[in-house]
């Protein structure tokens, strides 16, 4: 009689060959694969997955927004940028929580990130060793070093405001948040082996990897046994995530993108839908 862990595995590989590239539409992942350049991609990566809350259609046309103010390169956009001069370069930019000079202080953190170490990459490493069981204190480590750097000319402060905007974008797990949005850029910049994601952060293993937790994620993982957990926090992201290494200890999060587009295309819908479930790729796993 094969497992439970068996029967998980294999409809999961199954739903994962299933939504592959052909379904890049449906995520702001999209908008990192119009870039060639590594340096690129690490930038917008970084914008892109930092506006990864709400509806998708929202999301896609604030992200584009953004980019059609950095531009072609937006690299240089980012090393070129004076926050004295440019500052006022996304007023009017809303995005539910959001607004203007809370993109010119992200971009001005980029820029300050690549002065000092060369790159984002290099900046997070600051907090990263393979000695730690999972990236929790790496990302906590990152968000609270990206917060100290210099925001003054953005905001008017000495220190970063405790309501300044940009702080949304970079919470930490210390404080109990699944930190959803960061750990898919972390995500897209690690995981390797297929076309899905870049493997550009080569010094960070994928198997220290954390899901990005998101309410689709959460529920499904809920109904098809990955977690027992109510709450939607950084325990519940962990509790799947080990779940998920026992079916690949080496890229734990290799389901995410598939597992997120039944939920984003309303294919496992919140409550028993004949029609939807009998159709569902993953029905014999769920108890829904």
């Amino acid at each position: 009689m094969p497992s439970r862990n068996d029967s998980l595995k294999e409809y999961l590989e199954r739903l994962y060959r299933t939504f592959d590239l052909e379904f890049l539409s449906t995520d702001p992942l999209e908008f990192v694969h119009k870039y060639s350049s590594s340096k690129d991609r690490e930038i917008v990566g970084l914008i892109a997955s930092s506006l990864a809350y709400g509806r998708v259609d929202t999301i896609k046309k604030s992200i584009e927004k953004v980019l059609s103010v950095v531009g072609a390169s937006p690299y240089k956009f980012a090393v070129n940028f004076s926050p004295e001069r440019d500052k006022g370069v996304f007023d009017g930019f809303v995005h539910r929580f959001n607004r203007g000079p809370d993109i010119a202080c992200l971009i001005y953190f980029i820029k300050q990130m690549i002065e000092e170490k060369g790159s984002i990459g290099k900046f997070f490493l600051k907090g990263y060793s393979q000695d730690h069981r999972n990236i929790k204190d790496a990302l906590s480590k990152f968000s609270g070093n990206v917060l100290a750097l210099d925001s003054a000319p953005i905001y008017g402060r000495e220190k970063l405001p405790e309501k300044a905007g940009v702080r949304f974008f970079f919470p930490s797990p210390v404080d109990g948040s699944p930190c959803k949005r960061l750990n898919l850029y972390l995500r897209w910049m690690v995981r390797r082996g297929d076309k899905l994601d870049f493997g550009i952060w080569k010094e960070v293993s994928p198997s220290k990897l954390v899901i990005p937790l998101d309410t689709h994620i959460a529920r499904i993982s809920r109904n098809i046994g990955l977690t027992a957990r109510a709450n939607p926090d950084w325990k519940m992201a962990e509790e799947i995530t080990e779940s998920l290494k026992a079916l690949d200890p080496n890229d734990p999060v290799k389901y995410d993108f598939s597992l997120c587009r039944l939920g984003i295309l309303d294919q496992c819908p919140k409550e028993p839908d004949p029609e939807k479930c009998e159709s569902c790729l993953i029905k014999k796993i769920c108890i829904l």
